[in-house]
C-alpha cells in the first residue's frame, strides 16, 4: 500500500509566515485566513443551482419542493457531519480521497479522487459557459468564447499566484451572495406577512391551489428531490480548503457546525418564500427564474438585472472554487502515487502544474461544447451527473471505518463527532442508495447514473490494477 503523507500540523499564526515556511520546503502554503474559511463555508452553499436550477424543481414538484429540499438537506447535513469528523481528526488537502484510501484501500482513494476531479473540471466548463451567456446578453457584440477565455484565464492566473488569491475572491463573492439571499429572504418574509408596503399577504393560496401541495404526486416530489440533491453539490470543497488554513482542525469544525442553519435558512427558507408568493406553475418560475419571478411580482425595479449580476457572481465563484478544488485534489492524488508525478510540483506554495492541468481540462470541455455539443460534451455531463452521490457514499463508508479506528487509537482527535453513530451514518448511506435507485425511474437521470457508474467502475479497475 502506498505510504501516505502525514496530516498537516498547525502552522504558526500569521498567513505570511506560514506561506513562507511552506513555500520554502515545496509544500502547500497555509495562506487561508479564518475570515476566508468562514465566508467560504457560509457562501459555498449558495450556488447558481439555487438561483437558477431550482426553477425546474419547483415546476416539477410544486409547493412540495420545500419538502424535497428539506429531505435532501438532512442528507447533506449528515454527509457534511461525517466529512467534518474525519477532516477535523486528520486534515488533508485530498480530504475524502485521503480518508477513503486510508480506510477502504488505495483503489477507493484513486476512484473517488479522480471522479471528484472530473466533476469539478466539467463544472468549470459549465459555469464558464453560463457566465459567458450572461455577458453576451449584456454585450451581444462580443462572442461568447471571448468571455469564456477571459474568465478562465483570469481565475487560472489568480490560482497560480497564491492560495490567498482564491480565498480573497471567494470571500468577496460569498459576501455578495450572502447579502443578496439575505435581502431576498427579508423582502420575501415581509411580503408573506403582508408588512411590505404595496403588497397583501397571499396566505396559503399558492400552497393549496392548482393541484394542492403535491400537484404531480409522488413522481413530482421525486423529481424535485433529485434536483435539490444536485443543487447542494460543492459543499465538500470547504474541507479541502481547510487544509491550507492557519488552523485546519478548528476551521473544519466551525464550517460543519454551521451547516445545519445555513441549509435551513438559504435553501429551505427561500423555497418556502418562493412557492408562497408565486404560483408554482407560473412560466416565469423556470425562465427567467424563481427569484426574478418573486421580485417582479413584488414590483421590485430592475429585478431581472439584479439577479443576473448575482447569478454571474455565483457562477464566477463556482469557477474559482472548482479550479482550486480540482488542483488540490490532483496534487493530493499525485503525492500519494495515484497520478502523473509531473503534476505534483509545488512552486510558491501552489501546485501550479495541477492548476494548469485542471484549467486545461475545463477549457477543453468548453471546446467540446462548441464542437461536439450533443456527443462528447453530453457524455462528460452524463459521466458526472451522479458523481456527487458516489462521493457521498465513499464518505459514509470511510467514516464508518475511521470512527472505529479513532475510538481505539486516538479518541482525543474526535473533536467533531457524527450524531448518533453509527445509526445516522447507516441512515445516510441508505438515503444515498435510495436516491440512486430513484434515478432509474427517469430516462435522463437513468442515463446519467449509468455513465457515472461506468466511470466509477473504470477508475476502480485502474486502482485495482495499479495495486
Amino acid at each position: 500500500m502506498t505510504s501516505l503523507p502525514p496530516a498537516p500540523t498547525r502552522q504558526p499564526s500569521g498567513a505570511t509566515a506560514a506561506t513562507a515556511a511552506t513555500a520554502a520546503d515545496g509544500k502547500l502554503a497555509h495562506g487561508l485566513k479564518p475570515r476566508h474559511l468562514s465566508m467560504i463555508a457560509l457562501g459555498g452553499v449558495i450556488g447558481a443551482g439555487l438561483f437558477v436550477g431550482s426553477g425546474a424543481g419547483i415546476a416539477a414538484a410544486g409547493p412540495s419542493i420545500v419538502l424535497a429540499f428539506a429531505l435532501s438537506g438532512v442528507l447533506v447535513m449528515l454527509v457534511m457531519r461525517m466529512l467534518g469528523e474525519m477532516s477535523a481528526a486528520r486534515p488533508a488537502s485530498g480530504s475524502f480521497s485521503v480518508h477513503a484510501e486510508r480506510e477502504i484501500g488505495p483503489w477507493a482513494g484513486l476512484t473517488v479522487g479522480w471522479l471528484f476531479w472530473t466533476l469539478l473540471c466539467v463544472g468549470v466548463a459549465a459555469e464558464a459557459i453560463g457566465a459567458a451567456g450572461i455577458m453576451a446578453g449584456w454585450l451581444p457584440g462580443v462572442p461568447s468564447w471571448v468571455w469564456v477565455a477571459i474568465f478562465m484565464s483570469f481565475f487560472c492566473a489568480t490560482n497560480l499566484a497564491a492560495v490567498k488569491n482564491f480565498g480573497e475572491f471567494e470571500f468577496w463573492f460569498a459576501a455578495v451572495k450572502v447579502t443578496a439571499i439575505t435581502a431576498f429572504l427579508v423582502i420575501g418574509v415581509l411580503a408573506v406577512t403582508g408588512v411590505l408596503p404595496g403588497t397583501d399577504s397571499p396566505g396559503t393560496a399558492n400552497l393549496t391551489g392548482d393541484g394542492g401541495f403535491f400537484p404531480h404526486g409522488s413522481s413530482g416530489l421525486v423529481t424535485g428531490l433529485l434536483a435539490s440533491v444536485f443543487a447542494y453539490g460543492g459543499l465538500e470543497t470547504v474541507t479541502i480548503a481547510a487544509a491550507e488554513s492557519e488552523d485546519p482542525r478548528r476551521s473544519v469544525a466551525g464550517a460543519v457546525r454551521t451547516a445545519m442553519w445555513r441549509i435551513a435558512l438559504f435553501y429551505v427558507g427561500s423555497m418556502a418564500v418562493i412557492v408562497t408568493l408565486v404560483p408554482w406553475n407560473d412560466p416565469s418560475v423556470v425562465k427567467p427564474g424563481p427569484y426574478v419571478a418573486v421580485l417582479d411580482t413584488l414590483g421590485i425595479p430592475g429585478a431581472a438585472q439584479v439577479m443576473n449580476v448575482v447569478v454571474l457572481i455565483a457562477l464566477l465563484s463556482a469557477m474559482n472554487a472548482n479550479i482550486y478544488g480540482s488542483s488540490r485534489m490532483a496534487y493530493s492524488l499525485v503525492a500519494r502515487g495515484q497520478g502523473p508525478k509531473a503534476l505534483g510540483k509545488v512552486g510558491g506554495g501552489v501546485p501550479r502544474r495541477a492548476v494548469l492541468a485542471s484549467s486545461a481540462f475545463g477549457f477543453a470541455a468548453v471546446l467540446f461544447s462548441y464542437w461536439w455539443p450533443t456527443t462528447v460534451f453530453t457524455w462528460l455531463l452524463n459521466m458526472v451527473g451522479a458523481a456527487v452521490l458516489v462521493v457521498w457514499a465513499f464518505i459514509a463508508v470511510a467514516q464508518l471505518r475511521m470512527r472505529r479506528r479513532l475510538e481505539r487509537e486516538a479518541p482525543e482527535k474526535l473533536t467533531v463527532r457524527m450524531w448518533a453513530f453509527p445509526y445516522l451514518t447507516w441512515a445516510a448511506l441508505a438515503g444515498i442508495v435510495a436516491v440512486l435507485v430513484l434515478m432509474t425511474l427517469d430516462a435522463d437521470n437513468r442515463i446519467q447514473l449509468y455513465f457515472t457508474l461506468g466511470l466509477t467502475a473504470l477508475l476502480a479497475l485502474v486502482g485495482k490494477l495499479r495495486r
